[in-house]
């Protein structure tokens, strides 16, 4: 059973991504208020984090005004669930796989395109760490 604040995020983060049947939605309570954490397709975790963050920190706004509402302190972490690649390792900075997934190595130098995807997913990670550390 889900409670009104994660059937919130979901119905949003539901009506932006592509893939509306990956956005999970778990709840946890500790000393610092209600922690959300969303899951979503690799494939629309640029969607859920927008231009510079713009859409994440507009979800955590939202989520304050429900908070205010609620007497609760919400803060709201988008996971990263690519399975590793050319991801966020926790706090240790970035790590990324040399494969496609087909098990062969990928020279990344040649293949611009995928260097070019690669440090945009880099980036946006980034703004949303930075932007997970906002107090909220």
């Amino acid at each position: 059973m889900s409670t009104i604040d994660q059937q919130f995020v979901e119905y949003i983060v539901k009506s932006l991504v592509g893939h509306p049947d990956d956005v999970i939605v778990e709840r946890i309570i500790d000393e610092k208020g209600v922690l959300l954490s969303l899951t979503v397709n690799p494939e629309d975790l640029g969607r859920v984090i927008g231009k510079r963050g713009i859409t994440a920190q507009s979800l955590r706004t939202l989520l304050r005004a429900l908070g205010t509402k609620n007497d609760a302190r919400y803060n709201l972490k988008i996971v990263n669930s690519d399975g590793g690649r050319d991801g966020y390792d926790g706090g240790q900075g970035y790590t990324s796989q040399d494969d496609d997934g087909s098990g062969k190595p990928v020279d990344s130098a040649t293949d611009d395109s995928v260097d070019n995807e690669s440090d945009y997913a880099k980036k946006s990670r980034k703004e949303l760490e930075e932007l997970d550390d906002l107090d909220i």
